[in-house]
């Protein structure tokens, strides 16, 4: 049911809803919005409120504004300054607009009374039982006296107010009046006529402002007894301080403050940062117990040490590292160029994988210095670890720290010592590691040498993950026989072979000699050492693949020359290659050259050693027995069964050389390998016994200028060996013309200087009547 028509001045609220039963104040600086309540003034200090959709508009019009509003009496107008007034006044009746009737010089509307619709009674059966009501009124009495003790806004007097309130509508709407809402949900309760709905979204309402409260008492009962703690803390921590300071012992204390201020600064994961703060708070636990407090100590300083997030910026220059490279090296192509292309790999990528080498080669060639020479043109940290001898595992992963001197292993001490979490880790001698029954050493290198784990590799001290994925691991080894396939799986293998006279002549001239003059305290133009001569003490006064030895030689002379020039104030001394003897003495080394004549029974073999390549010289005798073999000259395992091998294949071909059958029944075949003092071992003198034994049967001499190496199976192929680069060497400096070689290691010949090829004729051969046909005369 509505009531008539009436024309009242309006005023467009901006987010505010005006309710019946409501005293609120707003205020108004729109001319059209004072005009207006001045126009009302002047009537009956009756206007219609409705609120405005968008409170961003200035001139709203029809459209512009909610068409339910209500209906208020002015009670007072207080005049501010810059023109703003305002407005006290009651909420009375809901009401519709019909119509604007004009916007100028104010709004002024035709309004109609919305009746609300009152069917609360009959929706709760009160007619038939009149007790529901009553119990709706007392639901929402009790619930508006649960709120408002928790809205401090509200006056203790409203809840005799409400309790007087017979009816359910004005029950409803005064506390729609007094609980806050946003506009819009005021806006929806205004706009509902229905008084049991209203009623449920009322009690919704007042349901969940009760809830937030709670909700937002025991946040702030939380935060404050958080805050209350902390200050007891700091209040007792400042009165143990004071006591400390009377007993003199206030160290301590001060230790652990320092230790929470360098925790708070580090750079590291939650979880260390974690494990920190935890033991920070055992170590000031432990107070009273030296023995314990200096564990603690101990482990939280390693902890804080550790460079865990300081990574050393990245130097991509890659002409600079070339340089540095090939200044600080003769030689070692291969190794220079994997580091050139890493560089190039990491420029491009930002973050390539970091490559973990291992250089391989024979003693003094240069493996360690290298990877020095690595981290200057890297600009890395260097670090060296020596593995030689090491054979207990905690050396690598740390002890556990419940044991009395407990500390972290190899690998977590260098990262610290570095301070950075990417340097350049030398792992020295990494096949001289041992195993005992303390664990096994090569297992423990497993995980720090995969760069697919090693980002989470875990120390026993540390116990926490330490990230080693950006480390540049270099190892090196002498020889690969001694490390385990799924380590050796995990490195990238570089081999560093021997030196050339002329790479060892040029090492010493660039390298090597001005480094003793600076030891020695001499000049360049004190003492001068001619290549002749370096390359005469290479040869004759050293027998080595590296060069350690012609450094010392090359340090004997300048201690010579130092003791020389002090005593006879000579101002300069030149060593040449016929007065080195007066320096040196004697030489130590004369190589076994080729024979001069051909022989029946004698081949010249080609031998690797761990110093460098050798010439073996084979000798064969047959004499009159009942056909035994024998071996002599410290023979291995490996190379016995080549020999017999050998004369298996020899007797399968006998008829195709004219053998009788009857002649290794009747006669024993004796081999002997020169210098017998020394142990030999390998497959690869097999074709060369095998040829010996042939021409001592045959009596057929063999061509004195041939040298040859390969490995021979019993149907007289030739198969492949290692070493070729060393063993070429060696029947260069022997004087050998021809080599003959196996025909799968024609491909090694490409990577072979052309220097040790010049004046050789190297033939791949792939069986062994191909041998015979070249050596035999």
């Amino acid at each position: 049911m509505t009531n008539e028509v009436n024309s009242l001045p309006m005023v467009a609220l901006r987010g505010m809803v005006v309710l019946p039963g409501m005293v609120t104040h707003f205020d108004v600086s729109r001319e059209k919005s004072i005009e207006a309540i001045e126009q009302a003034m002047q009537e009956n200090q009756k206007i219609f409120l409705t609120a405005q959709k968008d409170i961003e508009k200035e001139n709203p019009g029809m459209n512009d504004i909610c068409a339910v509003g209500c209906i208020a009496s002015i009670k007072q107008i207080v005049k501010l300054p810059k023109k703003i007034s305002r407005i006290l006044v009651t909420g009375e009746t809901r009401a519709r607009m019909d119509c604007m009737e004009y916007d100028e010089p104010y709004l002024r509307a035709n309004v109609v009374e919305v009746a609300d619709i009152d069917n609360a009674e009959e929706a709760v059966g009160a007619k038939e039982n009149p007790l529901n009501m009553e119990a709706m009124l007392r639901g929402l009495k009790d619930l508006f006296r649960e709120y408002l003790p928790r809205n401090p806004k509200l006056s203790k007097d409203l809840a005799l107010q409400m309790e007087e309130i017979k009816d359910l509508r004005r029950l409803v709407d005064e506390i729609a009046a007094n609980i806050p809402l946003s506009w819009e949900n005021a806006q929806e309760l205004l706009e509902e006529p229905d008084v049991l709905k209203r009623y449920d979204k009322v009690v919704g309402r007042l349901v969940s402002e009760i809830q937030i409260i709670n909700i937002k008492e025991e946040i702030q009962a939380k935060v404050k007894e958080r805050v209350d703690k902390n200050q007891r803390e700091y209040i007792l921590r400042e009165e143990m301080k004071i006591i400390r300071e009377e007993l003199g012992d206030d160290n301590t204390m001060s230790d652990a403050d320092e230790f929470q201020e360098a925790a708070d600064k580090l750079k590291a994961p939650a979880e260390v940062k974690e494990k920190l703060n935890k033991e920070i708070k055992r170590f000031k636990n432990t107070m009273g117990n030296p023995a314990e407090t200096g564990v603690v100590r101990t482990y939280i300083e390693t902890l804080l040490e550790m460079p865990w997030d300081n990574a050393g910026r990245d130097h991509k220059d890659i002409a600079y590292a070339k340089r540095v490279l090939d200044e600080d090296h003769y030689g070692l192509e291969k190794v220079k160029e994997r580091v050139l292309e890493f560089l190039a790999v990491r420029a491009l990528t930002k973050k390539g994988d970091t490559p973990i080498l291992c250089l391989v080669g024979p003693p003094g060639t240069g493996k360690t210095s290298i990877a020095k020479s690595l981290a200057r043109a890297l600009k890395k940290p260097y670090v060296r670890i020596s593995l030689g001898g090491v054979r207990d595992e905690a050396e690598i992963r740390g002890h556990r720290r419940t044991y009395v001197g407990a500390m972290p292993g190899r690998i977590a001490t260098g990262l610290k010592s570095a301070g950075v979490k990417n340097p350049l880790m030398l792992l020295d001698e990494i096949d001289k590691v041992s195993n005992d029954y303390k664990g096994d050493t090569f297992s423990a290198l497993l995980e720090v040498l995969d760069s697919e784990q090693n980002s989470k590799f875990r120390d026993h001290y540390i116990e926490v993950p330490v990230d080693l994925s950006e480390v540049l691991f270099v190892t090196t080894a002498n020889t690969l026989q001694t490390i385990p396939r799924p380590l050796l799986d995990r490195m990238e293998v570089i081999e560093v072979s021997s030196y050339t006279e002329n790479e060892k002549m040029h090492i010493a001239m660039e390298h090597l000699l001005p480094k003793q003059l600076r030891r020695h305290g001499l000049k360049p133009e004190q003492l001068t050492v001619s290549r002749r001569a370096v390359w005469k003490m290479a040869r004759n006064y050293t027998k080595e693949a590296g060069v350690r030895q012609l450094e010392r030689k090359l340090g004997e002379i300048c201690r010579k020359a130092a003791r020389e020039i002090l005593e006879t104030k000579k101002p300069a001394i030149h060593v040449t290659e016929r007065n080195l003897h007066l320096y040196l003495g004697k030489e130590l080394y004369t190589y076994q050259m080729a024979n001069a004549s051909d022989e029946v029974g004698i081949v010249r073999g080609l031998a690797w050693t761990s110093v460098g390549g050798d010439t073996l010289q084979i000798e064969v005798n047959i004499m009159p027995g009942e056909g035994e073999i024998l071996l002599t000259g410290q023979l291995g395992d490996v190379m016995k069964e080549s020999a017999r091998t050998g004369i298996s294949y020899i007797r399968s071909v006998s008829a195709a050389h004219k053998i009788e059958e009857t002649f290794f029944k009747e006669h024993d075949i004796h081999i002997h390998i020169p210098e017998g003092a020394v142990p030999k071992d390998g497959p690869s003198a097999g074709i060369t016994m095998a040829t010996a034994m042939i021409s001592a049967v045959t009596e057929r001499r063999v061509r004195a200028d041939v040298a040859m190496t390969g490995e021979i199976t019993l149907r007289g192929r030739v198969l492949p060996i290692g070493g070729l680069k060393e063993k070429l060497l060696a029947a260069k400096n022997a004087g050998i013309r021809t080599v003959i070689i196996p025909q799968e290691n024609k491909v090694d010949l490409e990577d072979i200087s052309s220097e040790i090829k010049k004046g050789m004729e190297i033939l791949p051969v792939s069986h062994m009547d191909e041998v015979l046909k070249i050596a035999l005369v």
